[in-house]
């Protein structure tokens, strides 16, 4: 179970200065830090509330009613709307809500398995929860010389049809050479057991090397995944042969906390069956000194540069 919210240091007394050594020496051990209260219950309420705002205004008129698979199939991000997300804000339906015949069994609202991918560039109140001072001392206290926030997500968990995610890094879908991914996952309602809170391979990011890529296919019509042929490691970590036999810890956590989350570990969150929500909001930053290719499925419609500078908000 994770540590309770009484047995770690409040964020206030730590993220103003970046990470404390106690944190640090966390991360480098487990590879996942989780931090309560690094969102105010007010933040917390102002983006809770946006998040619901979109959910119930956006249209479903000409929405192509794509929808986006947590399992291990890739089938369901080959459309153009999904593969033009990189500067856009959009919509992505779950799989589980629909019946045989196309048709949706949840309000719109309800439906939902996420909102990406340019949240922290395109609105307000979320680019001011991404693009802070807060978020760039950690960056910098994690090792990074040009942190760049990409691939931000509303993440929604919806109640009875949240799809479980299987294990995975998310350097897989990120990928820098060499890797460098770190995810901030926010959480906005508390996530339980019960509605399918994330758990972590402890150390996980120190044995399992990022041996495939998720890629655009050779026609750019769609996704697949393929060998990396690049750096699989951070400098320093060797291949544990027993990475298949990992034991996950569950990663309860109170809204308002901050997770953050090496590219390299091996993470999962089972389906939510359970009458209650588990809304997150999620970006990413990569090292801007590294190679971020075209094969990589997000991509910006004009170029990279279109990646935030973390550093910016010093």
């Amino acid at each position: 179970m994770a540590p309770s919210r009484d047995s770690l240091p409040p964020a206030s007394a730590n993220l103003s200065n970046g990470l404390s050594k106690t944190q640090l020496e966390e991360w480098d051990r487990n590879g996942y830090l989780l931090i309560p209260d690094a969102l105010s219950q007010t933040e917390v309420k102002e983006l809770l509330d946006e998040s619901n705002k979109m959910l119930h205004d956006f249209p479903l008129e000409e929405h192509p009613m794509t929808r986006f698979s947590t399992g291990e199939s890739s089938d369901h991000v080959g459309d153009d709307y999904f593969l033009t997300s990189g500067d856009k804000v959009r919509f992505f339906f779950e799989e589980d809500a629909f019946d045989n015949q196309g048709n949706l069994t949840k309000p719109k609202n309800l439906a939902i398995n996420k909102i990406g991918h340019y949240l922290h560039h395109l609105s307000p109140l979320f680019n001011k929860s991404s693009i802070n001072s807060q978020n760039a001392n950690i960056a910098r206290d994690l090792g990074f010389k040009d942190p760049r926030v990409l691939q931000s997500m509303i993440i929604c968990k919806q109640p009875e049809i949240g799809g479980r995610v299987p294990p995975h890094q998310d350097s897989v879908f990120l990928y820098t050479n060499p890797p460098s991914a770190v995810g901030f996952w926010y959480a906005l309602e508390d996530c339980t057991v019960e509605n399918g809170c994330l758990s972590f391979a402890a150390g996980s990011h120190k044995r399992a090397p990022i041996r495939d890529r998720f890629v655009r296919n050779e026609e750019g019509t769609g996704t697949t995944f393929a060998p990396n042929e690049g750096g699989q490691w951070p400098k320093g970590l060797e291949e544990d042969k027993e990475v298949k036999k990992e034991v996950y810890d569950l990663g309860e956590v109170k809204a308002g906390t901050l997770v953050l989350i090496h590219g390299n570990l091996l993470h999962k969150s089972e389906k939510n069956t359970s009458k209650k929500g588990r809304m997150i909001y999620t970006f990413h930053v990569i090292e801007g000194e590294n190679e971020y290719d075209g094969k990589n499925w997000l991509q910006m419609s004009d170029n990279n540069s279109g990646f935030t500078r973390l550093n910016e908000a010093l």
